[in-house]
């Protein structure tokens, strides 16, 4: 039997995810390890998950990623960016003007933009991006 694969690339800060999603029991794998292995909070695991709880998905699909770069927090959101992408190619061929189609729901809860905010590069004579040197009268 082929089972069918869809990737998606998901960003955010300096992390990139990479979601790999086969049609399977519900395993998420990061790194190689299980997501609450590889996750230190369950908080985060928890809003990695959100796209899959939304649609009832969340034992429907095998999900395995590589994630690089940036700390815990941008990486849970390049996951999650990641895992709406792969939902929605998954659901392309369905009518997307239905109140239940996978697009309709994503949206309307903020996960299908790509949020931006990156760190601002450092400026000289400034300690960090916009942080001035303390100033001294005497």
């Amino acid at each position: 039997m082929d089972k069918k694969v869809i990737t998606a690339t998901g960003r955010r800060k300096r992390s990139i995810a990479q979601v790999r999603m086969t049609p399977g029991s519900g395993k998420i794998i990061v790194n190689g390890k299980d997501v609450n292995e590889y996750m230190s909070f369950a908080t985060l695991v928890m809003d990695l998950k959100q796209p899959l709880v939304l649609t009832n998905n969340e034992n429907a699909f095998d999900i395995d990623i590589v994630v690089k770069g940036g700390g815990f927090s941008g990486q849970t959101g390049a996951i999650r960016l990641g895992i709406t992408r792969c939902l929605l190619a998954y659901d392309a061929n369905t009518d997307q003007t239905r109140e239940d189609s996978y697009r309709k729901i994503l949206k309307t809860e903020g996960f299908t933009t790509r949020d931006a905010r990156i760190k601002e590069r450092k400026k000289p004579g400034l300690k960090k991006a916009r942080r001035a040197p303390q100033f001294s009268k005497r």
